[in-house]
This record gives C-alpha cells, sequence and structure tokens, in this order.
C-alpha cells in the first residue's frame, strides 16, 4: 500500500499547484483568489519512480467556532492526522509571515512528520523568503516552484524514505481504458459486470440541494465541508468507497446554475470541472431540493447528462419537508415525462439526506440503472422486434417510394446503442426514429437511460457471411 502525502500550508501558496504537478492532470481548481480550494482531494501522484497518494487541502486559517473558515480548517487537520506525511509549504516571496509561524507551531506538535518546502522560487527571486524558513524549526526548506516546475529532485530525495510497495498503481488508468474499450462487443454475450473496477458516480445539481451532505451519509463520516452557506464546493472531489463489497467511486460536485447567472472566473471553473466528472461518471444522480420547485435549470441539468450518454437517476432531498409527498411525487413524474420524453421511466429515489432517512434506497437502485446502461440484446431478439415494428408500423414512404428496413443489431451498450438498416436509411424521418426508440425501450425493458439509434444504409451486413459459410 502506498504512503500518503498532505500538503498543508496558508492560502494561496500553491498547494493546488503542487498537488496538479505532482499527478500530472489539472485535476484541483487554480485560481489567484484566496481560498479557492476547501474541501481535500485525493490523487494518485507519481515523483520519478515513487508512487504515492497526494491530499490537497484548503488554506490553513486561525479560525474558531462553526464558521466555514473553522469547517475547512477541521477538513485540513483530518488530512494531516490520515496523513504518514506533510509538506507545509510557504510562498518564498512573500516570506515567512505569522500564519505560517502558527501553523508551523502547530504542525511540530502532530505526530506526522513535516517536509518544510518554500515555492515559488524560481529564478533566484524567492532566496530571501526561503532563508527565513528556517526559523519556523522544520528544517532545512526545499526550493521548490511548483509551477515551473523547478526543485522536484529535492523532494523525491525528501519523500524516499516514506517509500512503500506499490501494487497496480495503474489500476485506475487500466480500468478507463477497458471502459472505453468497445471494439470486441457482442450483443450475443451476456452482460457480466466487473466487479474489480469501481463503480463511478456523480452527484450534480443546483447550489445548495445537499450533495455533500448526501456523500457523507453514504460514507458514514463528515468526509466532505457541508454547510447552510450555498456554493461551498468548488471541486469535484472523487472518493473511494466500498458498498456491500462492491467498490465506489463517488464525485462530489460544485453546484450548477444557469450560465447567464455564473460571472465570476471560479465559478465558471467549478462548473467545468463538474461537467467534467458527469463525462468520467458512468451514472449520474440528479439531486433536487423537494423544498423548490422543480426549475428549468434541472431539466437543463438532466438534458446534458442525457447527451453525455450517461446512466442516470433523480434522487429528491429534504423529502420529510415536503407536506404532500404523494401530489409532489406525481407531479415530479408527470413532469419529467412529458418534458424529458427521451429518458422515459428515469428512476426517482426521494431521502432525507441530513437524517439519513430513505438514503438506503439509492444505491440498490443506481446498481439497477446501471445494469440498465450496460444492457445487451441479442441479435435474434432484436430483429424479431424489427419484424413486429415493420408489420405494425411500417416507416412512412419517402416521395411514393417504400422505405424498407432490413437488419438490426446493437452496435454497442453504455448507453445501448443500436444500428439499423436500410437501403434507404438517410429518408427515415426523424419521428419515426423516436417510435423506433421508444418501442425499443417497452419492449426490452431499458426504463430511463438515454439510448442511441443510428439508420444505416446497406442490406444485411452480414448475410454474405453466413452463404459463404453454407
Amino acid at each position: 500500500m502506498s504512503f500518503k502525502l498532505a500538503i498543508v500550508g496558508r492560502p494561496n501558496v500553491g498547494k493546488s499547484t503542487l498537488f496538479n504537478r505532482l499527478v500530472g492532470k489539472k485535476l484541483a481548481l487554480v485560481d489567484d483568489t484566496p481560498g479557492v480550494t476547501r474541501d481535500r482531494r485525493e490523487g494518485d501522484a507519481r515523483l520519478g519512480d515513487l508512487e504515492f497518494t497526494i491530499i490537497d487541502t484548503a488554506g490553513l486559517e486561525d479560525a474558531k467556532g462553526d464558521v466555514l473558515e473553522a469547517r475547512m480548517q477541521r477538513q485540513t487537520e483530518a488530512a494531516i492526522v490520515e496523513a504518514d506525511v506533510c509538506i507545509l509549504l510557504i510562498d518564498a516571496r512573500a516570506g515567512v509571515t505569522p500564519a505560517d509561524a502558527y501553523f508551523a507551531q502547530l504542525l511540530r506538535k502532530s505526530e506526522t512528520p513535516v517536509i518544510l518546502a518554500a515555492n515559488k522560487c524560481e529564478g533566484g527571486a524567492g532566496h530571501a523568503g526561503r532563508m527565513e524558513a528556517y526559523e519556523l524549526g522544520l528544517g532545512a526548506p526545499l526550493p521548490l516552484s511548483a509551477e515551473h516546475g523547478e526543485g522536484l529532485g529535492d523532494l523525491y530525495d525528501a519523500l524516499l524514505p516514506y517509500e512503500v510497495t506499490v501494487e497496480n498503481a495503474d489500476a485506475d488508468l487500466e480500468i478507463e481504458a477497458a471502459l472505453l474499450d468497445e471494439e470486441n462487443f457482442d450483443p450475443d454475450a451476456p452482460y457480466e459486470p466487473d466487479l474489480e473496477a469501481p463503480l463511478r458516480v456523480a452527484v450534480v445539481g443546483r447550489p445548495n440541494a445537499g450533495k455533500s451532505t448526501l456523500i457523507n451519509q453514504l460514507l458514514g463520516e463528515d468526509r466532505m465541508l457541508t454547510g447552510p452557506e450555498a456554493g461551498i464546493t468548488r471541486d469535484a472531489i472523487g472518493i473511494e468507497w466500498e458498498w456491500r463489497g462492491r467498490r465506489v467511486k463517488l464525485f462530489d460536485t460544485a453546484g450548477l446554475r444557469r450560465r447567464a447567472r455564473v460571472t465570476q472566473k471560479l465559478e465558471k471553473l467549478s462548473a467545468a470541472d463538474a461537467l467534467r466528472a458527469v463525462r468520467f461518471a458512468e451514472v449520474v444522480v440528479i439531486l433536487i431540493d423537494a423544498t423548490i420547485p422543480f426549475e428549468k435549470q434541472d431539466l437543463h441539468i438532466t438534458d446534458l447528462v442525457e447527451q453525455e450518454g450517461r446512466a442516470l437517476l433523480v434522487a429528491v432531498n429534504k423529502w420529510d419537508l415536503v407536506e404532500n409527498p404523494q401530489e409532489v411525487l406525481l407531479e415530479l413524474k408527470e413532469k419529467l415525462g412529458r418534458l424529458l420524453p427521451q429518458i422515459r421511466g428515469v428512476p426517482i429515489v426521494t431521502f432525507s439526506a441530513l437524517s439519513g432517512r430513505g438514503v438506503d434506497k439509492l444505491m440498490p437502485k443506481i446498481e439497477e440503472v446501471h445494469r440498465v446502461w450496460n444492457a445487451r440484446v441479442s441479435t435474434s431478439r432484436l430483429n424479431k422486434w424489427l419484424d413486429m415494428v415493420r408489420s405494425k408500423n411500417p416507416p412512412p414512404a419517402s416521395k411514393g417510394r417504400p422505405v424498407s428496413l432490413r437488419y438490426a443489431t446493437q452496435v454497442k451498450s453504455r448507453p445501448p446503442t443500436f444500428a439499423v438498416f436500410s437501403s434507404r436509411a438517410h429518408e427515415v424521418p426523424t419521428s419515426y426514429k423516436r417510435y423506433l426508440v421508444n418501442t425499443l425501450r417497452e419492449t426490452f425493458d431499458l426504463p430511463g437511460v438515454p439510448i442511441r439509434l443510428f439508420m444505416r444504409r446497406g442490406d444485411n451486413p452480414f448475410a454474405s457471411k453466413a452463404k459463404k459459410r453454407s
């Protein structure tokens, strides 16, 4: 098992920049605004032949009580306890500040080993500040430039004593590649879930719907920063979890507001990070606040997930505050069916994330939706369906000439994707394609998942092969 490295320091010293440098990807949001990072984010890092888990944390601030800054600091303190080694990062150009001295004193009392590093030392500009850092009593400060990648050799030497044997370090990358590999898809082979791969679940919705509270309730701990303030979550945070023996990776995301209301650069970055989590997920939970009427933005988010082709379900939080639950649920189902017919039958789960009542219904429903998203329909069953469709409601003629549907097959799953062959495929109207999708959904029990249907020109592509075999 690899060691864990936590990056700590006061706000705006370059912690997220160093995190991104070591992970090799721009996972953490970076901006000149202090306090961008609020939750602790984990990633798989590599430095030379060292492979380890790295934790990005919120900037340390001297705050008390239950204000947002104090809750952020408790998240950082939890990361320090969890880590095998910490890096205390200071801004060499600003020199040692009272906040640096205060938190160095706190870290000296911690049982977690501490490495002192002076960031922004490129070009010798931070030499004086680095010399000042000796007074913190944490040993010789390492000169670094997280932005330019300088000083990583010294950091490697400092981390080398914490090296442990790492197995399957590239597991996530292999899993991701396997998810994308559809070249050898066989619709006649039964679907068997890969229990070794983590089930990737993203929770999205409007601000203050209770996404982080839901994640904490599922995990059984205060892992994510929560509170009454809207927009606390900024990064899309991925957390490994296990449910009934199955690996799950949960993604908490920033609240998505209407594009016209998003004017600040930081919120735009947060929204882009949330959309990236949607693209990376397999199942997306769209969280709705039961106390706020179903709005156009909820429909927009749902439509966006459908366009990305992800399995989805609608979760309604704060259900304990609803006075007429049956009426509200019927109204919600009616609106979804009427306004988003392309995902007809999408499951709806109701609960209270704060009290935990009803949350146990969520994961079984996620597994159910995931199975439908991976559904495979054999070619023989598809062509029996096509015969039924042709006899019951044939496609309309084009320019006085009949349009014949010759053959159907499933070309991939995730989401279920089908191809129907016709000699005049380009003349099949959009309304008839919608009819085909709806009958596919009803015939093969595919509720609530996006279905892709392509009309392709030609006859049965396997007919010539069958003749050669005979």
